[in-house]
């Protein structure tokens, strides 16, 4: 049976407006020095409804069973990357105390439901990257939330059971990258062409979004472009909690961010 929200959560996060569910290429830290797609990613929060807090699953954390980050203010970093200059990994984003938000998180799923709060573990950059962008002020509470599988199905219900944080003024966010063949790019220019496996993959996901063909981006294991489009699936998994959390999951959503970035495709959407 399912854990309704209570009027103590609500209160305790605030009523806001009813955010969409997003699912963005988060990029890698060299993404904030990009000319270009942090001002997309800064234009596409600038049109959103300001969140009241904001929950993220990025590729970068996958944990069973289900797991959130430290809910204290000051979220420490975790710097899960390595050859870069040294000032990203000097980099901070200390957003507000989350504990009301993970009570919110809480009254939403089943109480046979699993949740570890990792009380040191802070924001990877698959969150925190692309935060730093869209809310550079770092003053609304974010809690990370770990990706408990891989499986379509699993992550669509999780999705569901996230939906109705929409309707407190909880951003949710699905982060990834729509490719992600790093072991076969062989030009690591920021404006490097993007190879034929990338364009295929990026134009079939693109197709079946358009469709609302739920039951084909699930069999992406099949797609044109695979396995080199994504040698590992952890980065294009998240699209399907985003997809669960929608209104809708069959409708098409809302692409704002298409191009590539070392070669790669961020395509990104928002669903209603």
């Amino acid at each position: 049976m399912d854990v309704q929200l209570t009027p103590e959560t609500a209160d305790a996060a605030g009523a806001g407006p009813r955010m969409p569910a997003l699912f963005l290429g988060h990029g890698a830290p060299p993404l904030l020095d990009d000319p270009l797609w942090p001002r997309q990613l800064a234009d596409w929060a600038g049109a959103l409804p300001r969140p009241r807090g904001i929950v993220i699953l990025s590729a970068h954390w996958e944990a069973a069973p289900l797991a959130i980050s430290a809910t204290g203010a000051g979220t420490p970093l975790v710097y899960d990357f390595y050859g870069f200059p040294e000032h990203y990994y000097r980099m901070t984003y200390d957003t507000p105390d989350a504990s009301a938000l993970a009570s919110l998180v809480r009254s939403v799923l089943p109480d046979t439901q699993e949740l570890y709060e990792h009380a040191s573990r802070g924001l990877d950059h698959g969150a925190w990257v692309p935060l730093k962008v869209m809310y550079p002020d770092a003053d609304i509470p974010v809690i990370q939330m770990s990706l408990p599988a891989n499986d379509p199905k699993a992550l669509l219900e999780l999705g569901r059971r996230l939906q109705p944080l929409r309707d407190h003024g909880i951003l949710l966010i699905g982060s990834g990258y729509m490719t992600h063949g790093l072991p076969f790019l062989t030009d690591w220019s920021p404006g490097a062409k993007e190879p034929g496996w990338s364009r295929d993959f990026d134009a079939w996901a693109a197709d079946a979004l358009a469709r609302g063909d739920v039951d084909e981006l699930a069999r992406f294991r099949e797609a044109p472009g695979m396995p080199y489009a994504h040698p590992t699936v952890e980065h294009f998994t998240p699209l399907f909690v985003t997809l669960g959390a929608a209104t809708d999951p069959t409708a098409a959503p809302e692409t704002t961010i298409t191009g590539a970035f070392f070669g790669l495709s961020k395509r990104s959407f928002q669903v209603a």
